[in-house]
């Protein structure tokens, strides 16, 4: 794995000159003006402070943009990851957000290791797109409270909401004009000024600029430590069995959203550069850039769609670009804190808002009720309820189990149909003595597995064969038989071959053959009546009695 990297590493770098790190320097300061809002409204949202979001940026994009999977991949704090860290924060502290992104890392490594990049492609497009609506929706919960200047009580997003009805609910109206403010610029921001400068770092210098040259009173970011070894950060000696255990399970939780989200990002960032991103690796990166973010007070970062867009329609060539972001947000910290600290909350809140809306995959939202396909609609509302009321790990789970039940459901479907023999179809009605030997013979034609779930849909066959003299089983469409599948397939041919019925069986898979053996079915109809094809079998003088 090591030599696949560094193999990446001298191809990624072959011919890198001057020109090539001009096109990285503009993608990354370009990055930087896109990430800077970002990352301290993260920090903000996760309960934790814009200092964590900022320090999770700079570290993610020099060490896990370093031991990245792909050069494109810009990784940060995200909106999905801070909305998972707020019931962190609520029942752990944000000592224990640290302590569970230090395990996290450690599951993300493993997992790279275990070379188990591939298991994300087993979850279902729909069951990701609810996933993500449902982020979407608790990141804007959870804004509720810094747009309109109120305080909530809870540990999620709609326990909050609820506790206004006990809490009241009085909104400082000078931060709902702010955050209003800040939405209503980023929606009718032009799209050509967004290539100087993004939208939602313009917004905020405006709501900033406007709130201090004004005075309002509005609650906002607070001091920025100009350092990336602030006080909250993890310490070692804070590290004890009996508190990690509690935290096993956001951890994984953690685990989970790092892998889906940078893995997804990758497929499709991979998708825009036309270089495949190596999963395995990308793991490795998360779990090594998640193991040490939190010793400087960071909180769990991932790969984020946005910024690597970004990077990549901007001209980065290689993963120099991400960490040019880095050092770009690490001078904004040391140069910029004392403005930052300024910034009215509920312009972060807009921000986030704004982006909550965009992160909706609404063009696969659409596609799925356009075209009512019940079982993704199932999925993706299942999926997405899950994950509101409680948690990413129930949610997966949950868009899992009903897309396997569905598969289940679908791939059991048996198609039985029953004919008769066709003279001029079967090229054999120019033999008088074939034609009159089949006249009273059917083919059964069996489309689909024959499982345990469908072993019912054989019952009425002897009613539809009823009068023949054979019988001649096409199975080139059975691709899988199973055991109580074999068992009712061998009852149906022990009573043909009883009655003294002529049975062939035609097609058969190897898959299924295999089966045939164990079960005794082979044992049963013999060796010799096994043929290609039904044509095969009629073309043969059989005789009008069974033998083996």
């Amino acid at each position: 794995m090591l030599s696949s990297y560094i193999r990446g590493l001298k191809a990624e770098f072959r011919g890198y000159n001057t020109q090539a790190f001009a096109k990285d320097l503009m993608a990354g300061l370009t990055v930087t003006a896109v990430a800077l809002p970002l990352a301290l409204a993260f920090g903000v949202s996760s309960g934790a402070d814009a200092a964590a979001g900022l320090i999770t940026a700079i570290l993610a994009g020099l060490i896990i943009g370093a031991l990245s999977g792909g050069f494109y991949q810009i990784s940060g704090p995200t909106g999905a990851m801070a909305a998972i860290l707020m019931s962190v924060v609520a029942h752990h502290s944000i000592q224990g957000v640290f302590a569970a992104t230090l395990l996290a890392g450690v599951i993300l490594l493993l997992a790279g290791l275990l070379r188990l990049g591939r298991l994300v492609s087993f979850i279902p497009a729909p069951v990701i797109t609810g996933f993500t609506s449902g982020i979407a929706v608790i990141i804007a919960l959870g804004q509720v409270d810094n747009f309109f200047g109120v305080r909530s009580e809870g540990s999620t997003a709609v326990s909050k909401l609820l506790s206004y009805g006990t809490l009241g609910f009085s909104p400082n109206w000078t931060a709902v004009a702010i955050g209003f403010g800040v939405v209503l610029f980023m929606v009718l921001f032009p799209k050509k000024w967004g290539r100087v400068i993004p939208a939602s770092l313009a917004a905020i210098v405006a709501a900033t600029a406007v709130s201090m040259a004004l005075g309002l009173d509005v609650p906002q970011v607070g001091a920025i430590p100009q350092t990336l070894l602030p006080e909250a950060r993890l310490s070692l000696s804070s590290l004890s069995s009996q508190a990690l255990l509690p935290l096993l399970s956001p951890a994984f939780s953690i685990a989970m959203l790092g892998m889906i989200e940078s893995l997804l990002c990758g497929a499709s960032a991979g998708r825009m550069t036309g270089v495949r991103l190596n999963a395995d690796q990308e793991l490795i990166a998360q779990g090594i850039g998640n193991m040490v973010i939190p010793f400087f007070g960071g909180i769990p970062a991932t790969a984020a769609i946005a910024r690597t867009s970004v990077a990549i329609k901007s001209g980065a060539r290689t993963r120099v670009a991400g960490m040019v972001h880095s050092v770009g947000l690490l001078l904004s910290m040391f140069l910029l804190a004392p403005v930052m600290s300024r910034i009215p909350l509920s312009a972060l809140a807009g921000v986030l808002m704004v982006t909550a809306w965009r992160m909706n995959e609404w063009e696969s939202i659409r596609y799925i009720f356009s075209h009512r396909f019940k079982g993704g609609i199932l999925k993706f509302l299942a999926t997405m309820l899950a994950t509101i009321i409680f948690d990413l790990t129930v949610a997966i789970a949950l868009g899992i189990f009903i897309a396997l039940v569905l598969l289940l459901a679908r791939l059991s479907q048996l198609e039985i149909n029953v004919e008769d023999v066709d003279p001029v179809r079967a090229s054999i009605d120019g033999d008088i003595a074939l034609c009159r030997r089949y006249e009273k013979t059917r083919v059964v034609y069996i489309s689909g597995p024959i499982l345990f779930a469908n072993c019912r849909s054989m019952e009425n066959l002897p009613e539809r064969i009823a009068g023949a003299d054979t019988v001649l089983f096409s199975l080139r469409g059975v691709s899988h038989l199973d055991i109580s599948g074999a068992q009712e397939l061998l009852e149906h041919l022990k009573a043909l071959r009883g009655g003294g019925v002529d049975v062939a069986l035609c097609g058969v898979t190897p898959a299924a053959m295999e089966m045939m053996r164990r079960s005794g079915i082979v044992d049963l109809v013999g060796e010799n009546n096994f043929y290609w094809s039904v044509d095969r079998v009629l073309h043969e003088l059989r005789p009008l009695a069974y033998t083996n």
